[in-house]
Order: structure tokens, then C-alpha cells, then sequence
């Protein structure tokens, strides 16, 4: 079950923000003390020390005081200061000389710890006694000058945290609108971002998202459109020489032949789109082994079956025998037969394929293409030069791609060059 609390990111701060606090707090509560114990120890030394060293040869009552007592020892002689027992419990002074074992340090009598501090001066032996009362009173001292500096802190970096994170939820929230919005023409988009961070980048990311979702849904709007006319065109023609036959304006062999031709566009195109679509599949779903391929075979196989289709055309092969191509024959057969059925469509009297340092180009000198239709002349079903529709490039230009090779159109002084080359990593 969710919690309904964190369904907010603002609440999810104040949590975290609270956690982080008291995380903070018990830390502290248990590893400053720790801290400040050693110093105040090394502190409470120097504080038995010096009055010690003004102590003569007897007890100097005029030096004692509520924190510190003193013991002074002469052979199995002691005597000590009156407020000894206020600083320590015993019954017997004995009982607590053998505990001063070393020059300075502490020991623990009837579970309490206390401090010492020993000056020897022949055979005379001056103590310096108190007990944790200082140690203490330090320890607080320094938790009650750090606490309200921390806490005070802690209140102003949540306030900045607070204002900032409610900052960042707000654009959150403007994005997430717009995100909802996405397909909204009537929705306003624009959002102003003043600081170049990663939600600007994030809100420009999801701008440019909008805008090809945009052309997406109007190239497909304009494809579908673009697809009927060009089914519906052969379909047409083949029903009005179906009526011409009914009213016999038509004769039978007439009708069939061009029932026939119109059935092969028909077939011709639904191929075509069968291939692209498996194109896409293909470059989602499978991985291809290539292998070296004879270009020049392919090519040469293809210009003797174009070259009957117009005689008037002259075809020129050149191939450098040390460029590689790399992909399948299948492959290779495709984009060379989709590039010359466009080529016969255009070329006025020369196609020219050349294979040179691993590139190859392919010229016909036909019309140059129009700079507005350069840009989608690789889109399926997109009108091209003399408003027709198609899918042989846009076949051409994935099938390379399959391969790793990428196609660019340049228009020349005369004709147009396709060049093909393998894909620079980036």
C-alpha cells in the first residue's frame, strides 16, 4: 500500500529534511562528547597544575577552593584541605593514595572518576584533587554554545532548502503541464526558464519532443493522404475500363492488359511497402552478419536489365578495384535497383556509377532537385520532383543504413549525384 504522505515531492523534502535533522542531532549528542572529553581532560591537567606550584610547604588555604583539593605528604605523614570531602567520599585517606599511581591522570573510586595532578619536591609529595564536576561543566558549557549555532543553521539551510526545492517543484509542475498538454494546440507552450540549468534543458527536450510529435502526426496525417492517392489512382483506372467494357466502349483484351498494368503497380507497390516495414523490423529486432560483397557484379547485372528499358540512355561503370563494400548481395541488389528505376525515370542521355576509395557514386543527368524537396526526399510516400509519390528512396536510405552506409544527394553543375559511403562514428 502507498503511503499517501510521499505522494508529494514537497513532503518528501520535509521528511528527508526532519530525518536529516534528528540524524544530525543524536550524531552529535554522541560524538561531540566524545570530542570533547580528551580535550577537556588535557584542560583540567593545566587547570590542577598551576595552583599546585604555588604551594609551599603547607596547605595554602587561601588556594582551595569548591572544584580542587589538596593532599600533602611528607613520608606516611598526609594532610589535606578541608573541602576534601566535598570533592571526595572516603573514610580513610589510605584509601585513596594508592590511587595516585602516575604524575597526572584519573581514577575511578566508588564509580565516580576523578583527576589529579602530583608535583614532587624531595621528600614532600603535593597533590591536586577534583572530580568530574569540571569535565562536565565543559562538556555542557561547549553543547550550550554549539546547539543554538547549529540549530540556528539547521533553521536557516532548511528555509533555503525549502524556497529552493519549492523552486524547482513549481518547474516541475509547469513541465508535467505542459507534458500533459503535449498534443494541446491551444495550450501555451512557451515557458520561461531564467536559469540555464537542467530543467531549462529538460523543458527544451521536451519542447523539441512536441514539435516532432507535431510533424510526426502531420507527416502521417499527409502520408496516409499521400498512400490513398496513390492506391486509389490504379484502382480508378482499373474500374472505369471495367465500365468502358460493360458499355462497350472498351474491347475485352484491351480491358485486361490494362487491368494487368495496373495490378502490377498495384502489387509493385504493395511490395514495396511490405519491404519497408520490414526494414523497420529488421532494425529493431535482428543483427545481420555482412560479408564482403562484389559490388561490381551487382552492378553490372543490374545495368544489362535497365539498359533495355531505355535505349537511348548510355550507361558508364568505373570500378576501383581496391574499394570494399561491406553487407549482403540481397541487400546491395536492392538499393541498386531502387536507385537506377529512379534514375530511368530522370536521366536524359548518361548514368554514370563509379566505385572510388570505398564510395560509391551513382549520376544521371537529369534535372536538379529543388532544395525544399531535398530535405524529405528520403520519406516514404513524400511528393518529389514532377509531384510524384514513393517509397524506393526512403527504401534505399534504410537498407543502407542496415549496412552502416549513409546516402547524400548532390546536385551537380548537369544531373544529380547520389554518393554512398560508410558511416563515420561519431
Amino acid at each position: 500500500m502507498k503511503l499517501k504522505i510521499f505522494n508529494k515531492l514537497s513532503h518528501q523534502l520535509l521528511i528527508l529534511i526532519i530525518v536529516v535533522f534528528l540524524a544530525f542531532f543524536i550524531t552529535l549528542g554522541l560524538v561531540l562528547p566524545q570530542v570533547i572529553v580528551p580535550s577537556a581532560e588535557r584542560n583540567i591537567y593545566s587547570y590542577l597544575r598551576e595552583p599546585l606550584e604555588f604551594v609551599q610547604s603547607d596547605i595554602d588555604e587561601d588556594l582551595v577552593t569548591t572544584e580542587i583539593a589538596y593532599l600533602y605528604k611528607i613520608g606516611n605523614t598526609v594532610a589535606y584541605s578541608e573541602n576534601i570531602h566535598d570533592i571526595i567520599d572516603f573514610k580513610d585517606v589510605n584509601d585513596i593514595l594508592d590511587a595516585f599511581t602516575n604524575d597526572y591522570g584519573k581514577f575511578i573510586y566508588k564509580n565516580k572518576i576523578y583527576y589529579y595532578y602530583t608535583l614532587h619536591n624531595n621528600d614532600v609529595t603535593k597533590i591536586a584533587l577534583t572530580n568530574d564536576t569540571y569535565i562536565e561543566k565543559t562538556k555542557q558549557d561547549i553543547l550550550d554554545a554549539v546547539i543554538p549555532v547549529v540549530i540556528l543553521a539547521f533553521l536557516i539551510i532548511a528555509l533555503i532548502l525549502i524556497f529552493f526545492c519549492s523552486f524547482i517543484v513549481r518547474k516541475i509542475e509547469k513541465l508535467k503541464e505542459k507534458i500533459d498538454n503535449i498534443d494541446n494546440t491551444e495550450y501555451d507552450h512557451s515557458i520561461s526558464f531564467q536559469v540555464d540549468d537542467e530543467m531549462r534543458s529538460l523543458e527544451m527536450a521536451i519542447e523539441d519532443m512536441r514539435v516532432s510529435l507535431k510533424k510526426g502526426e502531420e507527416y502521417r496525417n499527409q502520408m496516409y493522404q499521400n498512400i490513398s492517392h496513390d492506391f486509389k489512382t490504379p484502382l480508378t483506372v482499373i474500374k472505369s475500363y471495367i465500365e468502358a467494357y460493360n458499355d462497350k466502349i472498351e474491347d475485352a483484351n484491351t480491358v485486361i492488359d490494362v487491368i494487368s498494368e495496373q495490378t502490377d503497380k498495384l502489387e509493385l507497390k504493395v511490395h514495396s511497402l511490405l519491404y519497408l516495414n520490414k526494414l523497420d523490423y529488421l532494425k529493431e529486432n535482428q543483427k545481420i552478419s555482412y560479408e564482403l560483397v562484389d559490388l561490381e557484379k551487382i552492378v553490372t547485372t543490374a545495368v544489362k536489365e535497365f539498359k533495355f528499358r531505355r535505349k537511348d540512355v548510355k550507361f558508364i561503370v568505373n570500378f576501383d578495384k581496391n574499394s570494399k563494400f561491406y553487407g549482403t548481395y540481397d541487400y546491395f541488389e536492392t538499393v541498386i535497383d531502387n536507385l537506377l528505376a529512379n534514375f530511368m525515370r530522370y536521366a536524359e542521355t548518361t548514368i554514370k556509377i563509379t566505385a572510388k576509395n570505398n564510395r560509391l557514386t551513382l549520376y544521371n543527368d537529369g534535372p536538379n532537385i529543388d532544395d525544399t524537396l531535398l530535405e524529405g526526399i528520403f520519406t516514404p510516400f513524400r511528393k518529389g520532383i514532377k509531384g510524384e509519390f514513393g517509397l524506393g528512396l526512403s527504401i534505399v536510405k534504410k537498407t543502407l543504413a542496415l549496412m552502416n552506409y549513409d546516402i547524400v544527394i548532390k546536385n551537380e553543375k548537369k544531373g544529380v549525384s547520389f554518393i554512398i559511403s560508410k558511416k563515420t562514428s561519431k
